[in-house]
């Protein structure tokens, strides 16, 4: 006697269609965490049309970052050239993007740049150790420690309480803190991203294919989403 085996049963046309998008990032980055509030509105418009999955990937404006970071001004002055003036300008505006999306910028609070590498192990960890979930909690939670309450991303103290209000093992987070762990893997992340043309973020990757270049509008993103989910 032979065994038949069955086509499987096509999907429901309503059916939501289910999306990888990788959003490569600093925790820096004024305009990732932009570009991430835009993303969740437009996921938020897109209801039950599409099952996104978001996989926070590693990006450092400022890898030689030393420990104690860098006056803000200063370093915006060195790197861009851009003079007060013009940093007070861009702060501005930069609030009033995110107060329309609901994301508080505290420029007074924000007075200097910070090494972010730790928090980005801990990121890789989180993801690893408790999938995509714990690790967007513990994103979100760093760019509010760091441009709503203008702490240091690099306070292994703060990465292990910001842990652990994400609803990770915090002994274990001081583990990999006081390690080198994931060192090597996030270096990895970094030089791939890099290697196919990332070179400013935030850059949004959808299904390993189709990318959403910078801090966009609710709408850009929208509309991307629905043609990459037609397309599907």
């Amino acid at each position: 006697m032979t065994d038949t085996v069955s086509a499987p049963a096509p999907a429901p046309a309503n059916a939501a269609v289910p999306l990888r998008i990788d959003f490569v990032s600093d925790i820096s980055c004024p305009w990732c965490a932009i570009g991430l509030q835009s993303l969740d509105r437009a996921l938020q418009s897109l209801g039950g049309t599409v099952q996104a999955e978001v996989h926070f990937q590693p990006f450092e404006l400022n890898p030689r970052m030393p420990a104690g970071g860098q006056d803000i001004g200063e370093h915006l002055a060195e790197k861009y050239g851009a003079s007060a003036e013009q940093t007070v300008q861009t702060q501005r505006a930069i609030a009033e993007r995110g107060a329309a999306l609901g994301f508080e910028f505290r420029m007074d609070r924000r007075s200097r740049i910070y090494n972010t590498f730790d928090a980005h192990r801990l990121l890789h960890w989180a993801e690893e150790t408790a999938g995509p979930a714990a690790q967007s909690a513990l994103k979100r939670a760093l760019f509010h420690a760091y441009f709503t309450e203008g702490r240091d991303p690099g306070d292994r103290a703060l990465l292990v309480r910001l842990a652990a209000g994400a609803g990770l093992d915090a002994a274990r987070a001081q583990e990999v803190l006081d390690s080198d762990e994931y060192a090597d893997a996030v270096r990895e992340r970094e030089a791939f991203y890099q290697q196919h043309g990332i070179h400013s973020v935030p850059a949004v990757i959808v299904n390993e294919r189709h990318l959403i270049q910078g801090g966009q509008p609710p709408e850009v993103f929208e509309q991307a989403l629905r043609q990459i989910a037609a397309q599907r």
